[in-house]
């Protein structure tokens, strides 16, 4: 068996990271890609390896030779490897080696489980591509199988036009197995006459994909999971093949991400959305305005903040929109950072962050308010967290609100990003609200309206010089078009918000129960937001990875926000098949 590896190209798209190293010696999880080709073909007794070469070649000519003694290499240089493509790479390697048995064809930016090769070389099949069902985001040649899964359609990316429908079709890994008698007397002679007549900066699947279709030869595909293998484009995919491959560390990987999970294939039980909204109807409003809205900016701050007021029916000038409920802790940071505050024990870590002199009242799934009475007097400003994070405690509004009355020299912040999600009203409803001038709400709208990638939140206060202090803090144009125009959409759909609501709300009750049922769980706090806290026993925490490995599951431990040496995590409420299938794989995990 021979292997010939393609690893001519410049990696452009890897750049800055190839300019001055070949993009095959990029390390993924202390491994280089190369390495990892190299040692499965090793692991497999392949032995005999062709490399074409071209950029930075004799880089990577000695760094092969000088780790691996125990390979048979042939190198071909393809010195015209920045004007061509594959093609012309693979057609100099058949004209400068013997082909004496079967072949294993790899491209050289790949990431994959050894086992694939081992699959291959054990197929009875003669001709083989190694294939994955199609994900978005995949890019390069895809084919169309038929019956036996023999290749039926060959579809170079030249080939895929904006209609192009990927619905069924699949991607290839780039790794195939071709017999000696089919790459001598019928591949090599085609791909040859195209490279040197017709087109030497194209792509070898081309070819391939003329014989299928004149019926020349049979090649079939075995089917990988996508969870086994990644190609290595570009710099974006570097990050992804690191979780993708992680041994134990997937969840450190996330969590030092603190977003971006689309580029994972995971189900996220770590941060909090509503799951009924936007809906489907909403979303194809965006799709369908989509080259108007990037086409476009946004309006400025005082007309985002108009409509927003529309949206929420509330006064224009008492609010202030935000790029996401976090922005306004740097103003507070700077404004109030030396104050002497007092905040609930555990909540959001943005509140331990931005204060220096921090008193605290407990939360253990309820709030004392004797305790809290008796703390006020020696603090500023007091902060209410309702429904607090992490443990869904909810207090009345009408208790907050008599503390505002009876302190109107203290201020009082108060954030109400899951309120929604609770049967209280927010502060600012209650009876002679807009005559007191010493409380300021803040609110995420990502959470309970589904949109964190949107990015919407505000400040409401009556304290009209703070609001215009918050607002002046502000770039003129703090919003991208596409919040804007959810924005204005939602006017519409101010019902369908309501009854996502109630679905949610239905669906943590659901959860909630089945959680009570396991015996991994200690306890389950009542909780009144989109999240549940809960207390489990401690090996729960060492399942994590096992979780991220075998399930695409991602939980997320909050044990530190607590000083009892317990294991708590916090569940985003998802959908009630969700829900089921988190509580399903940790309790299999578990037995």
């Amino acid at each position: 068996m021979i292997a010939i590896i393609l690893a001519a190209g410049y990696g452009n798209r890897m750049r800055p990271l190839t300019d001055n190293e070949h993009k095959t010696l990029l390390k993924i999880n202390n491994i280089t890609i190369i390495d990892n080709i190299i040692d499965s073909l090793i692991s497999n007794s392949v032995k005999n390896v062709v490399v074409v070469t071209g950029y930075r070649s004799e880089e990577l000519k000695k760094y092969l030779l000088d780790n691996y003694n125990n390979v048979n290499f042939q190198f071909v240089h393809n010195k015209d490897f920045r004007t061509t493509n594959n093609i012309f790479s693979l057609s100099l390697a058949f004209k400068k080696i013997e082909i004496d048995s079967d072949i294993i064809l790899i491209e050289s930016d790949l990431i994959y489980d050894h086992k694939i090769i081992g699959n291959l070389i054990k197929s009875s099949k003669k001709n083989i591509a190694l294939v994955s069902k199609y994900q978005s985001g995949m890019d390069g040649t895809v084919v169309k199988l038929g019956s036996n899964n023999k290749i039926t359609e060959v579809i170079p990316p030249h080939l895929q036009d904006s209609d192009f429908s990927f619905s069924n079709k699949y991607k290839t890994l780039n790794i195939y197995k071709f017999s000696q008698d089919f790459t001598n007397n019928i591949f090599s002679k085609l791909l040859n006459y195209y490279s040197e007549v017709i087109d030497d900066n194209c792509y070898y699947e081309l070819v391939l994909g003329i014989l299928i279709y004149m019926q020349k030869e049979d090649i079939y595909s075995i089917l990988v999971d996508n969870k086994d293998w990644i190609e290595v484009d570009d710099t974006n995919d570097i990050r992804i093949a690191e979780y993708k491959f992680a041994k134990d560390q997937k969840k450190d990987i996330l969590g030092d991400a603190w977003g971006g999970y689309w580029n994972y294939d995971i189900i996220d039980f770590s941060f909090i959305r509503n799951m009924y909204f936007p809906t489907p109807s909403m979303i194809a409003d965006v799709k369908n305005n989509i080259e108007e809205l990037i086409w476009n900016y946004g309006s400025s701050n005082k007309i985002f903040n108009q409509k927003l007021s529309y949206y929420l029916l509330k006064d224009e000038s008492k609010l202030c929109a935000l790029n996401g409920a976090a922005q306004i802790y740097p103003f507070i940071n700077n404004k109030y950072s030396d104050s002497r505050v007092l905040i609930p024990n555990p909540t959001f870590g943005e509140y331990e962050k931005i204060f220096n002199k921090k008193d605290y009242y407990s939360d253990n799934g309820s709030f004392n308010f004797d305790e809290i009475s008796k703390k006020i007097l020696n603090n500023d400003i007091i902060v209410f967290v309702n429904p607090n994070n992490p443990t869904g405690t909810i207090t009345k509004s009408e208790n907050i609100f008599e503390l505002i009355k009876k302190y109107p020299k203290k201020l009082f912040i108060i954030d109400e990003s899951f309120i929604d999600f609770s049967n209280t009203p927010s502060v600012s409803e209650m009876p002679n609200a807009d005559l007191l001038e010493n409380f300021v709400i803040i609110k995420s709208m990502s959470k309970s309206h589904g949109f964190p990638g949107v990015r919407i939140g505000y400040v409401y206060s009556n304290n009209l010089k703070i609001i215009k202090e918050i607002n002046q803090s502000l770039p003129v144009w703090n919003f991208n078009s596409i919040a804007e125009y959810f924005l204005e959409i939602m006017l519409k759909y101010r019902n369908e918000f309501e009854k996502s609501i109630e679905k949610t709300i239905s669906d943590r009750s659901e959860f909630s129960n089945l959680l009570k049922k396991q015996d991994w769980v200690e306890r389950v706090f009542n909780s009144e937001s989109d999240f549940i806290l809960v207390e489990t026993r401690a090996e729960i925490a060492e399942l994590i990875n096992e979780l991220l490995e075998f399930h695409n599951i991602y939980i997320r431990e909050i044990s530190n926000k607590f000083k009892d040496g317990k294991t708590y995590f916090r569940f985003a409420v998802r959908t009630g098949y969700d829900n089921k299938l988190v509580i399903e794989k940790i309790s299999y995990l578990i037995n």
